[in-house]
């Protein structure tokens, strides 16, 4: 068994100091490991675990091109061959053989590995990198792999990170926590902010580009040693290296993004040899902190971020251009002294770093679930039901991904995977792009054609004018950027997808497409417009001069927020589409195609019935057809729901009764119901419901006896006690008794409003609903004129009774107004 070198692997690295240590909290079972950026957990922790178990140690990297970089770098210092003792395996790629005891890979591939093997049979150690950047794969991993050592407790699992919340890790896990200190290398800061800012409507700023390849330029040309550049995204990375070109000519300009072949992205992140030219690595945020880019000494960080929104009122979600987070900002300064003092240079001012926030969301909080809500029902905990997760995502997150789930025919009305969603949670690709992958091969009878319509799609591939058939057109020509990239997808998903047997059947790309999302389905809104209605209710333009304009249906792919004229006043356009026809849109929507019947009352109170079908939002028919006895109930619902209660005839015993069911439920709560407008619209068909089976075709509301209707809500056995708890009159001296007046009002007190010569002899200072709440008496003149208010009567005849009196005995002579009240 390959026992690997570690006092050759570890040399001059911090880490190395720490192996004693770090070999104890192994014994655990599992640790969580703190350690700065530069000190070598990356290099010397994998193949330290490697040595302490037996079987294959698994190590996970967040993107592809630190998977390779690291596999790489460790087999170097071991001396072997990438593919033997160290190997790894990405999508599309793999380097491993049956002597690999140490496997590089990304945590998609592992999730769907445990999916495939919940145990990871002959797997005796998983290590989680870079778990701070909470990914939403890691994030499952992690809830998963806790559930794995309840059964495995042989499984060692561990969680490193420069920057982590080690608690909350550690208690998921049960780990152990070991924070590795670093001695720092001198690293200076300076600000260089852009004249006219970095973002407008639209992005990144072109003229910040320029300022951002003027100060990289200089500052190395002033440093004379090797630069990496932050930037947002692959198209910012690619521009600032066409900028830098012709300002830097004696250096090499490297972009580093993950649409590169991946001899473009080792190319960058390999060591310069000795006499080759000085280095300029232009990077997206991968080379943050998950690998190491060799011999950097100057930083220059534009402070800017690409993170996923989702809009869930448009069932939108993209990426948008961001301020960083201080925490990653100082991740990225942190590459200029990994291997000795460094500069990092951030293009914003001081001002710009105090407002920036501490850390980025966790992509659960903000990502479509979509793809997680399917993993986790494959693992048998669906919409998350029972998995330990370091934060709990968005309730409204899960439903919308759970019924999109039951959409496309992935899982059941239970949520459990059907056998088609069990297949497409175990392939290398999204979901959605998956079940459009194998769906689409059925339609088309093509393998190739749905996988160039899927690869086109998954990547960040721009069509002219939304049109996707154009721009298939010019990637299998070789004229659109990432045509060969392309191509290599295409092949893979081809392997993935090919059914024997099939038959092409003439069927476009619009099939592909509205087999993922069915919900964007989509048809003008009128002759001559470029809007479209989707079937999930968004309104979306297509871009002025497309190549699909006047295309009656299409098949969405990807819309974005926009304002002014290119959104056609819907405030989103259309970026990606295909055309479809309207038999095909029907054939499939699946669950989204429904025939309802509907019912209102016109203004006569005449009940009107309709058929109407429906694609989701879209109304593709309505017919009036001729109403049924059962269909005057809810029509009046209907009306009800639209008008509101004010339709009713509301009788005062019916206004008396809501008013004192309304106390009751302020007092007590449950059961006696909340009788408040939005309850009792709710209710509509448990309290009316029989009312309105007794209606003809021309319903009288009128007659409906409200008082009676209500009482149906009355809680059983509860009710018996409605007249003690809230009577409806009050007994007073002599036999007589006076009406109790509620409110529905929940601050305002139930009153009796009486002459005060009725009251001569009582002292009493009523209260209902069990002694909690007080009756205020309004006491009147015999003309039925107010006196005064009070809850206390006793404290009225011993104080402002004696005014009261002095007034009113010589107005109300006739009347009784006794000096001692109380004596009658």
């Amino acid at each position: 068994m390959h026992r690997f070198d570690l006092t050759a692997i570890g040399a001059g690295l911090p880490v190395a100091g720490a192996m004693q240590e770090l070999t104890d909290a192994a014994a655990a079972g599992a640790m969580v490991v703190l350690a700065p950026p530069g000190t070598g957990k990356t290099t010397v922790l994998p193949p330290l675990i490697a040595n302490i178990v037996a079987g294959r140690t698994l190590v996970t990297q967040p993107r592809r091109v630190a998977v390779r970089s690291a596999a790489r770098r460790v087999a170097d210092l071991d001396g072997s061959d990438l593919g033997g003792p160290v190997g790894f395996t990405v999508r599309g790629q793999r380097q491993a053989s049956a002597e690999t005891r140490l496997e590089m890979l990304t945590p998609g591939v592992l999730l769907r590995r445990l999916l495939a093997d919940p145990l990871l049979d002959g797997v005796d150690a998983v290590v989680l990198d870079e778990v701070h950047e909470r990914s939403l794969d890691q994030d499952l991993l992690l809830g998963m792999l806790a559930q794995v050592r309840e059964v495995r407790e042989d499984l060692l699992v561990v969680a490193m990170s420069a920057t982590l919340d080690a608690g909350a890790v550690a208690e998921l896990l049960g780990a152990q926590v070991v924070e590795i200190p670093s001695p720092l290398h001198a690293l200076t800061i300076e600000h260089a902010p852009a004249p006219a800012g970095r973002l407008d409507e639209r992005g990144v700023r072109r003229d910040f580009l320029d300022h951002l390849a003027r100060i990289t330029a200089d500052a190395r040309s002033r440093q004379d040693t090797d630069a990496l550049v932050f930037l947002p995204g692959a198209h910012e990375v690619d521009e600032l290296v066409r900028r830098l070109r012709p300002l830097a000519p004696e250096v090499e300009v490297l972009p580093l993004h993950g649409r590169l072949p991946a001899a473009a992205q080792d190319r960058a992140t390999a060591g310069r040899r000795p006499g080759e030219a000085p280095r300029i690595v232009v990077s997206t945020a991968l080379a943050e902190s998950s690998l190491t880019v060799p011999g950097v000494r100057l930083v220059v960080d534009a402070g800017l971020s690409r993170e996923v929104r989702r809009d869930r009122g448009r069932d939108m979600a993209g990426l948008v251009t961001v301020s960083a987070s201080r925490e990653s900002i100082v991740q990225r300064a942190g590459r200029a002294a990994r291997q000795g003092p460094g500069t990092a240079i951030r293009a914003f001012s001081e001002t710009d770093e105090a407002r920036m926030p501490a850390r980025a969301l966790p992509q659960i909080a903000v990502a479509d679930l979509t793809d997680a809500a399917l993993t986790m029902a494959a693992w048998g905990t669906p919409g998350g039901d029972g998995l330990p997760l370091w934060d709990a995502p968005p309730p409204a997150s899960v439903a919308q991904a759970l019924r999109t789930l039951r959409h496309l025919e992935l899982t059941g009305e239970d949520d459990r995977p059907t056998p088609l969603g069990l297949r497409v949670a175990r392939m290398p690709v999204g979901v959605r792009e998956a079940r459009a992958l194998l769906e689409g091969v059925r339609e088309l009878g093509d393998a190739r054609a749905a996988a160039e319509v899927v690869a086109a799609v998954s990547d960040d591939h721009r069509a002219q004018g939304a049109d996707l058939e154009s721009l298939l057109r010019d990637l299998r020509s070789g004229r659109s950027p990432g045509a060969d990239r392309w191509r290599r997808e295409s092949d893979r998903l081809t392997r993935l997808a090919e059914l024997p047997g099939a038959r092409p059947t003439g069927a476009g790309p619009g099939t592909v497409l509205a087999l993922a999302r069915p919900e964007r389905i989509a048809r003008r809104v009128a002759e001559g417009s470029r809007s479209y209605l989707l079937a999930s209710g968004t309104r979306a333009a297509l871009p002025e001069g497309s190549g699909l304009a006047g295309q009656e249906w299409l098949a969405v792919w990807e819309v974005q927020r926009a304002q002014g004229r290119s959104a056609d006043g819907t405030g989103a356009v259309i970026r990606l589409a295909a055309p479809l026809g309207e038999e095909e849109a029907q054939l499939l929507a699946g669950p989204l195609l429904t025939a309802t019947r509907t019912v209102e009352l016109d203004a006569s109170g005449r009940v009107l019935a309709r058929e109407v079908r429906v694609l989701g939002a879209i109304t593709l028919s309505s017919t009036p057809v001729a109403p049924r006895p059962e269909d005057i109930g809810p029509a009046i619902l209907q009306q009800l729901r639209t008008q509101g209660l004010s339709l009713l005839t509301w009788s005062d015993a019916a206004l008396a009764l809501r008013a004192r069911l309304a106390l009751l439920h302020g007092a007590l709560g449950a059961p006696w119901p909340a009788v408040d407008d939005e309850a009792l619209l709710a209710a509509l068909p448990q309290w009316l419901g029989p009312d309105l089976t007794a209606q003809r075709a021309r319903p009288r509301l009128a007659a409906i006896d409200v008082a009676s209707a209500l009482r149906r809500l009355l809680p059983w056995p509860e009710a018996s006690r409605l007249d003690t708890l809230a009577p409806e009159r009050l007994p007073l001296p002599g036999g007589r008794s006076a009406r109790i007046a509620y409110t529905t009002d929940a601050e305002q007190r139930p009153v009796v409003a009486v002459k005060l010569q009725d009251l001569l002899g009582a002292d009493i200072s009523p209260r209902i609903v069990d002694g909690r709440i007080p009756v205020l008496f309004h006491l009147l003149s015999p003309a039925r004129r107010p006196l005064a208010i009070t809850e206390d009567l006793a404290s009225f005849w011993a104080g402002p009774y004696q005014q009261v009196r002095k007034e009113m005995r010589g107005r109300y002579p006739k009347h009784a107004w006794p000096e001692d009240p109380l004596a009658g």
